[in-house]
């Protein structure tokens, strides 16, 4: 009965490794299908096509339009970003509030914060020589006078960051999932305080909580389980059929260096930090982690990744539920390591295009504001691009060419963000998996499991 159940589920991993190929395949195939009707002047045939299936059916002008991919693709991702807000409170309540030894939850913290900056040096790093040697290189010397401008986001200082984690309105915090460190900080003061009045006399709050969460859990599960695949595979499509191969022909170097460096650190940084730092294997760690990387790809949003990710640092790697309830939720609010990398990239190619010199001391402060900015970016589809212009208004590069370069940036980094969500959220589950295992709270016999796709099939039945 087992073994049946088990070939005819067949695993997540297969499941979504299929939708991934499928979803590019079917992309792509409708991306040249527009290039070839659009540049035979069936630009007609092209337009029926894309408002019965890729249409955005919420912006003006669209009220005729089906939009079948984009509506089954924000369900999907409503869906899930529906008890995100939920799930990062309970959860992370529950973890402090389990942990009754103040300095066991501060080491703990100390540890999330250190490899957490850890990995986000490295990445910089490595994103300051890609970008300086490309500059030097003359690859970012690209023409983009009379592009047609964007609208992005205004400047802003970064130290707002700070500002907004404390909440003004408890109510005002809980209604945006754009403000999750709002969230966070709330859950932890609750946590401490629960942890300060003891079980006595917390105990039905803390069952509430409990109740709560595993009521959130379920639900996830059984989205990601059932609905994930096909969720992928039209999410993919529809990102490939809209954005077309003009979008990316006028910075093809800066898409080029950008996913170079997103996939060297995504495929070799993040395996030698666990096994320099975790001293496991890395090939395992890539093998179970290409779930929540192509999940992350697909939906573009560390906030979506969220439920995936934690079942298989739990149930996968063997992470404590305790670690893994503290660790994740905050690294998906404030580390976000290919967000940086994109940004810092970035900053650098628009400088060459507007004809700025970078010196050595630019680019430190260009890592630095990248570093800042990137923990406030909201764990949504888009938003890095956006906080972007944060980073150039810091170090000045506002003239006319580069905000033309930026408006290049924001037509044409939709595939960039994709890879860099993928990053993002394989970058905490790293974190976990270092601080579980210095802590002793990773199980290696889980961890070193040929799969546990099986396991979580088997539990759901």
């Amino acid at each position: 009965m087992e073994k049946k159940r088990k070939q005819s589920a067949g695993s997540l991993a297969k499941k979504m490794g299929i939708s991934l190929v499928c979803g590019l395949a079917a992309g792509m195939l409708m991306m040249f299908l527009r290039e070839a009707l659009n540049s035979s002047g069936h630009e007609a045939v092209w337009n029926t096509v894309n408002r019965i299936l890729f249409q955005d059916v919420t912006v003006q002008g669209a009220e005729s339009a089906l939009g079948i991919f984009y509506l089954i693709g924000q369900l999907f991702i409503r869906s899930l970003q529906l008890v995100i807000v939920p799930m990062v409170f309970t959860s992370i309540t529950l973890a402090i509030g389990q942990i009754s030894d103040t300095r066991t939850l501060g080491r703990i913290s100390a540890k999330t914060i250190g490899w957490f900056l850890i990995c986000s040096f490295f990445a910089l790093v490595l994103a300051c020589i890609a970008g300086t040697v490309a500059y030097n290189a003359g690859l970012f010397n690209i023409q983009v006078e009379g592009l047609a401008g964007s609208e992005g986001s205004t400047g802003a200082n970064p130290m707002n960051v700070i500002l907004n984690a404390v909440p003004s309105n408890i109510i005002t915090a809980f209604g945006n999932n754009t403000a999750v460190l709002a969230v966070v900080f709330v859950a932890v003061c609750l946590g401490l305080s629960m942890n300060v009045l003891g079980e006595e006399k917390t105990g039905t709050l803390r069952t509430l909580i409990r109740e709560v969460n595993d009521v959130v859990v379920v639900f996830l599960n059984y989205v990601v389980t059932k609905f994930a695949p096909f969720g992928v595979f039209v999410l993919l499509t529809r990102t490939f059929a809209t954005y077309g191969i003009n979008y990316l022909k006028p910075a093809l170097a800066y898409v080029v260096v950008a996913v170079s460096m997103l996939l060297v650190f995504l495929i070799i940084g993040y395996p030698m930090v666990v096994a320099f730092g975790a001293r496991l294997n890395p090939i395992i760690f890539l093998k179970k982690i290409s779930n929540v990387a192509v999940f992350g790809f697909s939906t573009s949003s560390s906030a979506a990744t969220l439920p995936l990710n934690y079942r298989t640092c739990t149930e996968g790697f063997g992470v404590d539920e305790t670690i893994a309830s503290f660790v994740l939720p905050l690294g998906m609010t404030i580390n976000m390591n290919g967000t940086a990398i994109m940004q810092v990239i970035a900053t650098v190619f628009i400088a060459g295009c507007a004809g700025y010199d970078i010196s050595l001391t630019q680019l430190v402060v260009v890592a630095l504001l990248a570093l800042i900015a990137s923990a406030g970016t909201p764990a949504a589809p888009g938003a890095g691009a956006i906080v972007l212009f944060t980073i150039l208004s810091g170090v000045g590069f506002v003239n006319e060419g580069a905000l033309l370069a930026y408006s290049l940036v924001l037509a044409i980094n939709r595939p960039i963000e994709m890879l860099v969500t993928a990053l993002n959220v394989v970058g905490d589950a790293v974190t976990g998996i270092c601080v579980a295992r210095s802590e002793g709270l990773l199980n290696e016999e889980i961890y070193n499991a040929d799969s546990f796709e099986g396991r979580l099939q088997s539990q759901e039945d």
